[in-house]
This record gives C-alpha cells, structure tokens and sequence, in this order.
C-alpha cells in the first residue's frame, strides 16, 4: 500500500513559482488567501472542491473521500469534493460544527473562457449569518452579536450589537462599571441572548471563556463608534437615531458598525430587510442568571434536552414565528406589567369568543412569512419560498375576521392587542396580486429548472414555451407521415437530452429509409436519423428551451426587485402573525389545563391559591396544589421536610407562576396576585465545574454570591439547600447569614429550602420569615409523600426511608438506625439546650457552673448510652435460648449500674 506524502501548506504552495502551480489552482490559491480561516467550496462542474488543509479538515469532519489532483513542491496536492446539489446538507453539518464556509461559484461562460473559467465568491455562510431554511433551526434564533469596549480611567464601557440576519432584528445594549462587573454582565447577557456567533476585536479578551460559541476575530479598526454611528444612519435611513432610543450610546455604535459590515460581506450585498433598530436596557426585563435560566428549565432541561420544559409544554404554536416568538418571550418577560396585561386581556377574549380552534386551523396554513421575506430582501428567495407566501398572504382575510370578532367594548377595544394585531394583517393588495399573476400554482424547486411562471404572465415566455410544450404533437405528426411516406409501420420519432431529436428504424427495415435521411447514430438492432425538417424543428424547439429558461431567470430577477418594495409591510405582517400564533398558544393551554388570568398589582406581593407547577403535573398522575403566601410583612418562607417531599417542586412552581404572570400567559393555578418582580434568582441543585476549577461548593457559593449582591426587594429568591457542600457547623453558619442577609439586608421574596432545623428558629427573631413543611407519613419502615405545603417546621427528614426507597442494601439501612440512635442519644448530654441564633454567655465563671452542675446528668447519660448500644448489639434470632438467657442478665447488669 502507497502512502499518500504529507500534503504541503498552503501558503507554502502559493509561494512557489507560478509556473508549478496550474492557472486553475493559481486561481484557487488567489481566492483562498482573501479568505484564510474558511473552508472554501471551489465550484468546478457538478462539484464543490476543497485543496489543501481545507480538503483535509473537510474529509474528517464531513466524512467524505480525501484524494489528490495534482503536485506542487513534489507532493500531491489533497482534494476532497461534494455534489452541488448536496449542498446544503454538508453546509448544515458544518455549521453546527462552528465552521464558517465560502462558497466560489463559476461566473464565466466555460464556452468562452480562454483560461480557467471566472470564479468569485458569491456568499460566505457563518454560524451567525445563516438564513436558509434547511440550515436554520426552525423554532429559534442564531443571531450575530458583536462586542466594543471602551475603558476609561478604572470603568470599562462595553456595547453589545446583535442582529438575527434571518429575520433583520437589529438591537444595542450597553452598560458600564468595573472589569469584573462588565464581565458578570456580559455573561449574563450572552446566556439571554444566545449568540450563534460573536464578533470580537483582535485584542478582545472578555469572550475568551464563553464556552460553545464560534468566535470570530475582526480588526480593532472595524469598532470605530463615529463609523459604526454613520453606518446605523446609513442602514436606517434615517438622519437621527433619537427615535430608536440611542442617543448618547458609544461603544454600541462601534459594535454595530463591525456587526453590519461582517454581515453585508458575508451576503455580498445590502441588508434590505434591516428597517429599524431596538435599544434595550437592564431593568426593561425581569432579569434571569445562567443559573435561573437552567434550573427552572424553560427551553432546555437540566441534563440539555429539548423536552419536557415549559416553552414544550405552551409549544402549540401553528407556525414557526409563533414558536420563535413564545421561546423569546419565555427569556425576555417584561418588567412592565401593562404588557402583560394587555396580553392577558387578549387571552380572555379569545377564549370568549371561542375562536381560538378556528385560529389554529387558518394559521396552520401560513408558511414562515418573516424567514422568507428575508430571503426576498437578500435575493436568495427560491420559487416555493414565493408561492408558499402567495398562499399564505391569502389566509389574511379569514384570520382578520376572526380577530375583529374576539375584540370590542369590554374585551380589549379598539386600542387593545388584538385590534393592534387585526390592523397588522391587513392584505396587502398590491404585492399578494404580482404574486398571484407571476408564480405558478406548483413551481419548481429551483429557478434553473424553469417552470416558476403562472401562464398569461409574460407573452414572450408563453411562446417560447409553446414551441417546445407542443414538440411532442409535432413528433406525432411527423411520425404518422413518415410511416405512410416509406411504408415503414414500426418506425418511431423519438428525443433524448444527450442526442436530440431522431427517426429510429430497425435493421430489418432500412432498405426503405429514403435518401433524406441522414445516419445519426447506430444500435445493435436499429439505426437513427435525422431529417431536414427535423433539424430545422429540433433547433427551433431546443433553442425555445433554452431561451425560456433564460427568459425565466430575467423574470425572477426582476420579479424580487417588484417585491423588495413590500419588504416592510411583510414584516409588519408576520410580525402581526407571531403575535396571534403565540396568544392563541397560550390561550388553547390555557382552556385545556384549567389556568387562570392573573392578577398583577403595585403592592408587593405573591399569593398563590392551589398553584400547580406546569410541567411536573403533566408528568405524574395526580398533582397535589399548594398555596404561597408571601407579602410585605411575610418575605421568607422556611421549608422544610423529606427528600422527595416536593420541595424544590413547591419552589420552582412559585417562580414558574411568577415569570408567566409575567410572560402575559394565564397560570397553572386557583389565582393568583403578583406584584412587582425584577429579577428571580435561584440557587438549586448540586453541580460541578471542574474544567473551570470551581467544585459543587465553589459553583454553590459562587451562585449564593450573585445572588445577595444583586436581589433587591422586588427580586424572587429561591434557595434550596444552600451550606450543605461543607461541613456541618460551617454549613450551618452559613446558611444562617445568608438567610439573615435576605430578611435584613436584601428584603426580597425568599424561599428558603433547608434541612438545617435549627434555621427553623429564625421566625422566632425575624417576624418576616415563616416556617411552612412538606408533609409526610411514615408507614413502618416505608414512607408516604403527601407533597402538602403545610404551616409549621418538619418533624424530621426521613432520610433513611428515602434511601431505603432508593434502594440501598438492607445491611446498610439497619446500620445507619443503630449510628442514629446512638448519635440522638449523644445529643441528650448534659449542656442545656440553647438558642442557636442567643449570644454567649458575658459571664465565663457562670458558663463554668452551668458546666460543673451538668456532670452527674452527663455520667447517667452515659449509663443511658452504654445499655442502648448494648441493646442495638443484640441480634434475637441469632441467640439459643441459653444465650437469651445471658443476655437478658446482662441488661438488668447494666441497667443497675
């Protein structure tokens, strides 16, 4: 077997004499140098070719065939390809993967080309850049995100610019404070925003460690914040950013200016469909950490799976808007209750006016009119892309209708969410009729194909058209004739793509074929020919073909240009759609899982009647529903009771409750008052980060800390088991500071899981903080779960019989009982019990009488201790009746002494 050399660099190949390297692959290496860090598809025919270390990398991430076309430097050069028609599937394998791909077309006529045919990158395809429908998650964004620093003196002043290319949403960001405050923040607002992309400076360093994102480094040059400010100017049309709220921003001008040039390059042409700009703040949504984020599960599980979470659960969305729009609104609830109130109301009065069955039924036919219109303005839009918005535009009329009769006096009015919606959809007129006229009913995949034109649209297309659409009566014809002109009765006129237009004759029967004919082609068992007038018909009909197809391509130049207009009022329009999709989602859940309309208030507050948590009691088959009280002068509840028990259930529902009162949505519960909330952090679980260096008490206290230095009295606080990574005194401590800070310090709603029971003291000195317990039964050595929030502390923790539940060995368990016993009889010694939370003692010579008083109370303790282990020893079906016997006088030994 012949092993193949090592392949030579690249670079080292394009320095090497031009005479060694062939014109197609100076071609190539000219191409490649514009674009180092992508793998670069290289059109040749059928196929896209990779060279070099790009073939290399290509064929092990990709999976495909690496061979060699060609040396330079001796060695042969390494070349891997795929079908062009394939490619989609590979982009999108590559994609996921973080790689970024340009894609080199032929632009030249190979027919007239003297040298290699011209080739020119025609778009570049990044993670953060995509807009195909086959490379695009369908139910969520993959936006782009740039970041510019500014540092001042000891602040730092960092702008964040994120475009999803998919949809042209364009926003800023920025904020400012220390290194390691922007840098808190910044990770915070990554988690939210999800980049799929971020395009950093050469020296950047703060996205170093954000885990999972492509990264892409660009000149410092491009984060210019006078440039980046024109460039908004310019993108908008607008002489002012005042409208947009932007003014006085600086460092998000230069983000957004290195974010629109990386993106214009990429497609190699303008961005139509970006026509407006959002600029949002910190306390425009209620803030949610990495941390908050995973552990209520809102779009993805603990352990990284899709389902079952809550946007899976409220997913009933018909269209793939809607389901992106619910997935944004689950991340980005607003702080502002008159937004959701307004949704609310929408709710109510599509599930008054039962319109909700028929809403779905209409929106189940509207295609993604928003990626689409996108496609329109990048000029990327394929025929079905048009023809599905044809046929969704025409659902317009029957939706309006529907809405204009869920709304009126008493139901939202003229001014509420559904009459904004109804103006939203109106149809319009003029781009839903060009469509109409322009695309066939069922036009093909690609424009090359032909056949994207309705009949009756371009007269000159029509004749083309009907040349070559009537070829097959013409060969009829000519066939009938020809059998009657040379008495041939089996003769045939027949086409192929490779040799045309032919009369074939068996070898029998060419003694009768007539001078005229000419030798076109010779088979085993019949010959073909060519006629004069079929010569004449096959040049004009295969010249038809062509020039439709040529023709056809004009038209649909042209036909995106007539669209680019309506840009604008399309998005408007699918806008409008999501927002209905998404309502009438959350009013089907709603009407099929008994929720209830919210009420929010400015009191602070949250009460809870019988609240269920959303996804858990879809899960299991009877739910138990509990109540949450908590208000200006109750803000932390003390829970308590066994594993299992339903703790963090309990908590995790109150927050799930809170964040989609929130949302807009009704909520799985009896009622439900709410007041205002501007963060909800949570500190649930035990994880690790060891490629970080942080172990599960690290991460645990690292969560603790983000929380007492950001909660405030509006914040929602859920701690579960904070202190129990350490050990028990240490744990203890700090569990007890933590939850004094919350009550003295922070004063935010808190719920504060714990198997410490000496916290359960702390309502005795803290009038805000209440003790409540989940109840449970024990049944011999098993236990029953009655997963009820009840007042009051829990009488224990049934830990054993949870591991029994979990299975641990029999041996084990009966262990464990012996150690409690004797540790419950240890803590019976002799010291009084005290207040954990009094002070000490100021009087030392009074501590040592308590102390010197304890010591006979302490030795019959001991007496105590001594005859229960002996008692624990005894195993009775292991003893003779003699051994019994002994035994028992042993006991009335001990117990004597």
């Amino acid at each position: 077997m012949t092993t193949v050399p090592k392949e030579i660099n690249a670079a080292a190949a394009k320095k090497n004499s031009a005479e060694k390297l062939t014109p197609m692959m100076q071609q190539y290496m000219g191409i490649k140098e514009n674009h180092p860090t992508m793998l670069v598809f290289y059109r040749m025919g059928d196929f896209y070719e990779l060279f070099f270390e790009d073939a290399e990398k290509a064929s092990r991430l990709l999976g495909i065939t690496l061979t060699a076309r060609g040396v330079a430097s001796g060695n042969p050069i390494k070349m891997c390809g795929v079908p062009f028609h394939s490619l989609d599937g590979y982009l999108a394998k590559l994609v996921k993967l973080g790689e970024s791909v340009a894609i080199c077309e032929q632009i030249g006529d190979p027919a007239t080309s003297k040298g290699p045919v011209e080739r020119k990158v025609m778009r570049v395809v990044t993670p953060g850049t995509l807009t195909d429908a086959d490379l695009l998650p369908e139910k969520a964004e993959r936006p782009l995100l740039a970041m510019c620093s500014i540092t001042q003196r000891k602040s730092v002043t960092t702008g964040l610019a994120w475009l999803s290319l998919a949809s042209g949403a364009l926003k800023l960001m920025e904020f400012s404070g220390d290194s390691a405050t922007v840098a808190a923040r910044l990770q915070q607002e990554l988690e939210r925003i999800v980049p799929a992309e971020i395009l950093s400076g050469d020296n950047g360093s703060l996205f170093d460690d954000y885990a999972g994102t492509h990264i892409n480094r660009v000149p410092d040059w491009h984060f210019d914040v006078v440039g980046g400010h024109k460039a908004l100017l310019d993108q908008l049309g607008v002489a002012t950013l005042t409208g947009f709220g932007a003014d006085g921003l600086g460092a998000a001008f230069g983000a957004a200016g290195a974010l629109l040039r990386y993106a214009q390059s990429t497609q190699g042409r303008g961005l139509q469909h970006v026509r407006s700009l959002t600029t949002e703040t910190e306390s425009e949504f209620i803030g949610l950490d990495a941390a908050t984020r995973r552990n209520l599960e809102l779009t993805e599980t603990i352990r990284g799976q899709e389902s079952p979470t809550l946007f899976s659960l409220l997913d009933h969305c018909r269209t793939a808007m809607g389901s992106r729009m619910l997935r944004h609104w689950l991340h980005h609830a607003r702080r502002d209750q008159n937004v959701a109130r307004a949704r609310h109301e929408a709710i109510a009065a599509l599930a008054q006016s039962e319109a909700a069955g028929p809403l779905a039924a209409t929106l189940a036919q509207v295609p993604d009119i928003e990626r689409i219109t996108t496609r329109i303005a990048l000029l990327s839009a394929r025929p079905r892309d048009l023809a599905a918005l044809r046929d969704g535009l025409l659902q317009l009329p029957a939706l309006r209708g529907d809405v204009v009769r869920c709304y009126g006096p008493g139901q939202g009015g003229e001014s509420g969410l559904l009459a904004a919606i109804h103006a939203a959809l109106a149809t319009p007129t003029a781009c839903l009729d060009l469509l109409v006229r322009a695309v066939a009913q069922e036009p093909a995949a690609m424009v090359r194909d032909g056949g994207v034109f309705a009949t009756g649209f371009d007269a000159e297309l029509d004749e083309l058209r009907a040349l070559s659409e009537n070829a097959g009566q013409f060969l009829l014809d000519l066939e009938t004739r020809e059998r009657a002109r040379t008495g041939i009765a089996n003769l045939r006129v027949e086409y192929n793509k490779v040799h045309g237009f032919y009369i074939e004759v068996t070898h029998g029967q060419t003694d009768k074929v007539p001078d005229d004919y000419r030798r076109r082609q010779t088979l085993k068992n019949a010959e073909r020919y060519i006629t004069p007038e079929l010569k004449v018909f096959e040049d004009k009909a295969l010249s038809a073909q062509d020039k439709a197809l040529v023709r056809e391509k004009l038209l649909y130049d042209l036909l995106l240009a007539e669209l680019a207009p309506h840009i604008g009022t399309l998005q408007t329009i699918s806008q409008g759609l999501a927002q209905l999709d998404t309502l009438n989602a959350l009013t089907e859940h709603a009407q099929q899982h008994n929720w209830a309309a919210p009420q929010l208030v400015d009191e602070p507050c949250i009460n809870i009647v019988e609240g269920r948590h959303p996804v858990v009691e879809k899960q299991i088959e009877r739910f138990i529903a509990n109540d949450c009280r908590l208000v200006n002068e109750r803000r932390l509840l003390l829970i308590t009771g066994p594993n299992m028990g339903g703790k963090s259930t309990f908590m995790r529902q109150v927050a799930l409750i809170t964040l989609l009162a929130y949302v807009g949505s009704y909520v799985p519960a009896a009622s439900a008052t709410i007041g205002p909330i501007d963060r909800i952090f949570t500190r649930i679980g035990a994880t690790d980060d060891l490629a970080g260096g942080r172990s599960t008490f690290m991460v645990e206290m690292t969560e603790s800390a983000a929380i007492l230095n950001g909660a405030t009295e509006h914040s929602l606080v859920l701690m579960d088991e904070v202190g129990r990574g350490t050990s028990t005194f240490d744990g203890l401590a700090l569990a007890w500071a933590i939850a004094r800070h919350l009550i003295d310090s922070s004063r935010s709603f808190t719920l504060f899981a714990t198997h410490y029971f000496e916290l359960t003291q702390l309502p005795d000195s803290h009038p805000s903080a209440a003790n409540v317990h989940l109840s449970a039964v024990e049944h011999k050595d098993s236990i029953v779960f009655l997963h009820a929030v009840q007042a009051g502390p829990a009488s224990q923790s049934y830990g054993l019989q949870v591991a029994q539940l979990a299975g641990v060995p029999q041996p084990v368990i009966k262990a464990a009982r012996k150690h409690l016993a004797r540790l419950e009889a240890q803590a019976l010694d002799a010291t009084p019990q005290r207040d954990l939370f009094a002070l000490p003692s100021a009087d030392p010579y009074a501590q040592e009488e308590e102390e010197a008083a304890a010591a006979p109370l302490a030795a019959l303790n001991a007496a105590q201790q001594a005859l229960l282990d002996a008692i624990a020893d005894l195993d009775p079906d292991a003893l003779t009746p003699r051994d019994a016997l002994e035994q028992l006088y042993q006991l009335k030994r001990l117990a004597a002494a």
